[in-house]
């Protein structure tokens, strides 16, 4: 069996570009290498990382196309290099037709529902390219059950093709540290000893709730970290961090990690942080709340600043000095080997009725 994997990326990136890497990573160790290794296709492929060696790259160009053609572009030109490659299963990391496992990591009209946008000759595009994505798979594997409510509900998509599979996380890497790397984690970081520290990782600051953040926690004696992008004109207690490399450690030096964003069909952050130890403080609309156990998330309803206070409150009012959460704190099974022995599985079968 011959698989494929589509992405907009082989790269350091965010979203689906860092899971397709993963699926490299994983498929690479479940023995899918030298004449079996995946075939890989994107628009952009970095031939220094050692993932694109674990891979059979092919580069599909774009560039020379106005950005709103380039997502039908792409897709369209997937058919024959594909056919080319003799890939037998495809998997869909980015919208595409052909795909015989769709990855739902969001929807287009969810993400215009959440956020109020007025749908555009261009989101009309994108969103009639999603439905055909989902009308060819043989299976449409979503990565929270609020995807899985949206393929239902706003693509009437039949439950029987969805799978539900939580995005992996490298435990070896996003893992706890002991009392004392922490506090030398927080003096390099710059936090003080008694300081409460709220992280935000963020490199777009409005999509995930800084200015909600700024408002509700006015005047707190907290200091909400931002790890990513420079805030523009920050508040008083906002403190850029600038930009964190290994994440991991921002995580394991704060006290509690914070998201305000309107729509969030995951967040990966919020599994990342609690494998380092620190709980969150999420809106309820980001989808990787039902995978966090309760001792470790404080959730706050959408847009609600006054509700959003309350719970930076209550959690700062229960939390004990240095206390930590532990490795229950997610409620699955969230290792890369996992993940991609489920999906090899789903290929297996799809391969195998084509026989």
């Amino acid at each position: 069996m011959r698989l494929g994997i589509s992405a907009n990326a082989l790269k350091h990136s965010g979203g689906l570009e860092r899971y397709a890497m993963d699926l490299v990573r994983g498929l690479a160790a479940a023995g899918f290498d030298g004449r079996d290794k995946p075939a890989f296709f994107a628009r952009k492929i970095d031939t220094a990382l050692p993932e694109s060696k674990l891979v059979e790259a092919h580069r599909i160009k774009v560039s020379f196309l106005p950005g709103k053609l380039r997502d039908a572009y792409f897709s369209w030109a997937l058919k024959r290099a594909r056919k080319k490659a003799k890939v037998d299963v495809l998997i869909g990391c980015n919208r595409v037709e052909g795909s015989e496992i769709a990855i739902c990591g969001g929807t287009h009209i969810g993400f215009l529902r959440a956020t109020g946008r007025r749908e555009k000759a261009s989101d009309t595009r994108q969103i009639a390219l999603e439905r055909r994505q989902y009308a060819q798979a043989e299976v449409i594997v979503a990565h929270s059950d609020m995807m899985a409510d949206e393929l239902r509900t706003l693509y009437h998509i039949d439950s029987a093709k969805i799978r539900v599979l939580y995005p992996p996380v490298d435990r070896a890497r996003f893992a706890p540290v002991d009392a004392a790397t922490r506090a030398r984690l927080r003096e390099r970081f710059g936090f003080k000893e008694g300081e409460t520290v709220l992280l935000f990782p963020s490199s777009s600051h409005e999509r995930k709730g800084l200015p909600l953040i700024e408002q509700a926690l006015a005047g707190m004696n907290v200091v909400v970290a931002v790890a990513g992008r420079a805030p523009d004109s920050p508040a008083a207690n906002v403190r850029y961090i600038g930009y964190v490399k290994n994440i991991e450690d921002a995580y394991r030096a704060a006290d509690f990690t914070i998201l305000a964003s309107s729509y969030e069909p995951f967040g990966l952050v919020g599994i990342e942080s609690v494998m380092c130890g620190t709980p969150v403080i999420f809106p309820a609309c980001i989808g990787c709340c039902d995978a966090i156990a309760d001792h470790a998330r404080h959730v706050f309803q959408s847009g609600d600043a006054d509700d959003l206070r309350r719970t930076v409150q209550t959690a700062l009012a229960s939390r004990r000095p240095g206390e930590r959460v532990g490795v229950d704190a997610v409620r699955y099974d969230a290792e890369v080997a996992s993940h991609v022995g489920a999906l090899v599985e789903l290929a297996r079968g799809i391969a195998g009725k084509r026989r």
